[in-house]
């Protein structure tokens, strides 16, 4: 079966779950194609083609454009049947080109499935697989179905006539889809995340946790979705409150300016630090030296920071945003938040820093438990053959 995967960029490194997913649909005998805007860290897990570059200057637009219009000349074919697709979707004839262009690198292959890694990627791109005689997918996650259309209303209507099969990482966000437009009758399969637990085997949950000085820990992007702020608020409160803690973020984004306001306004200077990107080597040592795991989102696909801080035996505190509440199971492998009460948080917080240690060491290795039988990488290839099969 040959497969197309639409990506802005190839996978990083630490994107474990789209290197997983390819390696095992190659060991599975399948054909993976990967098609992308641009591959500067020359990736070569499988194939690679870059889409057609956009210039500035008019002139050098123009030329590429005819370059292009060349290379599809044995194909047309599919150039009719795109641009009268794409009429039918009621675009303009500008914009026909312009997805003609865009779409070049596509139109070309012959593939089974059309896979899109994310489900605004396949915004001006929605009748490619149909041209092409292949099935479409999407990748539903965060961004994608909980904001995005939020600021551009009616945004997949087009993608839900087109779609043949969704992939979610929650269950939560296949009703956020729905909600939206898709329809319920569409095939769907949902494939949860996964981590590789080699890289976070160590584990904290034999040790005795310090009661002097409580060391909390977020491994997240600095961005008004991650509630960060929200946190900084609750930790405020349980200062007040006579707690002792230290509470470290890691990575980067441009909330940056803003928390360390809010960190100078609450008076958490000598407790906050914000230590920037780190490698998954770095992590799983902050990981090792923490006690808690703050996760208090106001949206969230799904978390792999979760299930990492999970599988590494820290307590976790999460919101109850979209997928953290299928990713901790409340009161047993952690605690779940209603978002956006700082004061509800603290108290939880609080709370479960209360419970006997037999019950937190109960709590942590439940949580590893389930991440090791329920989030692993062989699970969720499994999970993507069956999905195209």
């Amino acid at each position: 079966m040959k497969i197309g995967l639409v990506l802005s960029k190839p996978p990083s490194y630490s994107e474990t779950f789209f290197i997983s997913k390819i390696k095992g649909l190659q060991d599975s005998g399948h054909q993976v194609t990967l098609f992308v805007q641009d591959n500067p860290k020359g990736f070569n897990l499988c194939k690679v083609v870059l889409a057609p570059k956009t210039y500035k200057g008019k002139l050098r637009m123009l030329f590429s454009g005819c370059w292009e219009t060349l290379k599809l000349v044995a194909y047309p074919n599919r150039i009719r049947t795109f641009m009268r697709l794409e009429k039918q979707a009621l675009k303009s004839f500008p914009q026909r080109l312009k997805n003609l262009y865009n779409n070049a690198h596509v139109l070309k292959a012959n593939l089974d499935w059309l896979h899109f890694g994310f489900a605004t990627l396949t915004i001006q791109s929605e009748s490619v697989a149909e041209t092409i005689g292949a099935k479409m997918a999407t990748s539903l996650r965060g961004f994608d179905i909980a904001i995005y259309p939020v600021r551009h209303p009616g945004c997949y209507d087009l993608l839900w006539r087109k779609i043949d099969k969704v992939h979610a990482i929650s269950n939560d966000l296949l009703m956020l889809a729905r909600n939206n437009g898709l329809n319920t009758n569409t095939e769907f399969q949902i494939i949860t995340p996964a981590i590789n637990s080699d890289l976070f085997s160590k584990t904290n949950s034999q040790k005795t946790k310090p009661r002097d000085v409580i060391r909390f820990l977020t491994v997240a992007r600095l961005h008004w979705k991650k509630g960060i702020t929200d946190m900084l608020d609750a930790l405020a409160i349980l200062k007040k409150n006579g707690l002792l803690f230290t509470y470290t973020v890691v990575g980067t984004g441009d909330d940056y300016e803003n928390l360390m306001f809010a960190v100078h306004q609450l008076g958490l200077n000598d407790e906050v630090e914000f230590v920037g990107q780190k490698s998954h080597d770095a992590i799983v040592t902050y990981l090792s030296e923490s006690d808690v795991y703050l996760q208090y989102s106001i949206s969230e696909g799904f978390c792999n920071a979760v299930l990492e801080a999970q599988a590494m035996g820290l307590l976790c505190v999460v919101s109850d945003a979209e997928g953290l509440q299928e990713n901790v199971i409340h009161q047993e492998t952690g605690v779940v938040v209603p978002k956006r009460q700082p004061q509800l948080l603290a108290k939880a917080i609080e709370n479960l820093l209360l419970l006997p240690e037999d019950r937190q060491q109960r709590m942590m290795k439940d949580a590893q438990e389930r991440v090791r039988l329920h989030f692993n990488l062989e699970k969720q290839r499994k999970e993507f053959l069956e999905f195209y099969e």
